[in-house]
């Protein structure tokens, strides 16, 4: 119990450090007081803006559409392109070009459960998508504490709170993978389809979307619930939850960077295959102070 507690405290004291760093800022943060709609404005014209940069290239009639709709296609769209991009040149570098290097005793996954990884992920796609769709809406009418430029805080001031950010995120990441793995109903309904995958030959860089949809879901909603509580910059709250799909790309190809305290894929194949070690995201910070972390076995040197 304690080591929650201090994770909490840790936690508590970032949002505190974020929000005295940030006392000049008057964001329009869902509380009370006029929301800037000049503010307001500047995010929808930044949303339309990223809806005609995606879909005015695929000749998409999209004018018509609401713009919610419009902004949910260009979020599917664009995280096809991202899985596929990833996943697929990450794929051909390490399983095609590079397999004496990466793979020299085998245990390349077989086609098959690649396939099967993308065919889990593709019925998802539409679902995860919603995500970033109803994020851009909550935040196009101030219901959070977004702001749309950087000189809107000034650049250490911004710094300060994307890193603020990345810790709340890491912090809700954690404990909603834990509650995955912790509440049973919940594994076998959610977390289990994800966990088919247990062993280096059938884990790929395709496995990283491979969820269950809520499970998927609920595993990025800190990087929304993050938006309540540090006031954050759009494109690069934008830019983070995309992140997320070279993110799991790279924690599923069993290939250990060894960069320390990165939660990289050795970490995490080690979750796959204990189901109680390593639920951390980006770091090795939480499960370190909660009790979870499982080091992967380094080869000693001579």
């Amino acid at each position: 119990m304690a080591l929650p507690l201090l994770s909490l405290a840790i936690l508590s004291s970032f949002v505190f450090a974020a929000s005295a760093s940030n006392h000049t800022w008057s964001g329009g943060g869902g509380g009370g007081g006029s929301i800037d709609q000049a503010r307001l404005r500047l995010f929808l014209e930044e949303t339309a803006w990223y809806n005609h940069l995606v879909l005015r290239p695929l000749a998409l009639h999209f004018d018509s559409m609401p713009h919610a709709l419009r902004t949910w296609l260009r979020n599917y769209i664009a995280g096809l392109i991202v899985y596929f991009l990833s996943g697929g040149l990450w794929c051909l570098y390490i399983y095609w070009w590079k397999p004496r290097i990466y793979f020299p005793n085998g245990g390349i996954p077989k086609p098959e459960p690649i396939w099967l990884q993308i065919k889990v992920s593709m019925k998802a796609m539409p679902l995860y998508t919603l995500l970033p769709t109803v994020s851009e809406y909550m935040v196009e009418r101030g219901w959070t504490k977004c702001f749309p430029r950087i000189s809107d805080v000034g650049f250490p001031t911004y710094i300060v709170l994307s890193l603020t950010y990345l810790v709340v995120v890491e912090f809700g990441i954690y404990w909603m993978h834990r509650g995955l793995h912790d509440i049973k109903p919940l594994y076998k309904l959610l977390h289990a389809t994800h966990h088919i995958y247990n062993k280096q030959d059938t884990l790929s860089p395709f496995a990283g979307l491979a969820f269950h949809p809520i499970d998927g879901i609920l595993q990025a909603l800190p990087h929304v619930l993050a938006l309540f509580v540090v006031p954050m910059h759009f494109f690069t709250h934008e830019f983070f939850l995309f992140l997320e799909g070279i993110w799991t790309t790279n924690i599923h190809d069993c290939i250990d960077g060894e960069v320390w305290p990165i939660m990289g894929a050795a970490y995490h194949t080690i979750h796959h295959t204990t189901y109680k070690h390593n639920y951390g995201h980006y770091t090795v910070w939480m499960d370190w102070m909660c009790g979870t972390l499982n080091e992967p076995a380094r080869p000693k040197e001579a």
